[in-house]
């Protein structure tokens, strides 16, 4: 069974799913970029701002996956518009930082990039339908 199948039976999923992504994205920028910051060149402070971002957003997500009822899809729109937004700050800073960072640094800033927008896709499409869980 493919996982956009699987999604189907349950979409309230995709908040534990965006949810367990967070908090890998935050122990990343949080903890491994940070200590490695001469691999991938971006600043301590930016990836702090990072990491706390990120673990709202898990703290978010969790709390959906677990207590949200009929009215799924509003709180899904919600995380999907704070996953562009961090997109969208992560976008900014790769762009302000580029000579800074590294080729590793870039790779991996693109790659989550690319990641979450893949997540968000899915989270809106999965929202615009409006299923009851």
């Amino acid at each position: 069974m493919k996982i956009l199948d699987r999604l189907t039976l349950n979409p309230k999923s995709l908040f534990l799913i965006d949810g367990l992504g967070a908090l890998l994205t935050a122990f990343l920028t949080g903890v491994i970029l940070r200590k490695f910051e001469d691999a991938f060149g971006m600043p301590q402070k930016h990836l702090c701002v990072l990491s706390i971002l990120a673990c709202i957003f898990a703290v978010y997500s969790m709390n959906c996956y677990f207590f949200v009822g009929k009215n799924w899809s509003t709180y899904l729109k919600i995380i999907a518009i704070a996953n562009l937004m961090y997109c969208l700050l992560t976008a900014i800073l790769v762009i302000v930082l580029y000579q800074q960072l590294t080729i590793l640094g870039i790779i991996y800033f693109i790659g989550e990039i690319l990641i979450i927008l893949g997540l968000v896709y899915v989270e809106l499409s999965f929202s615009s339908k409006n299923t009851i869980v």
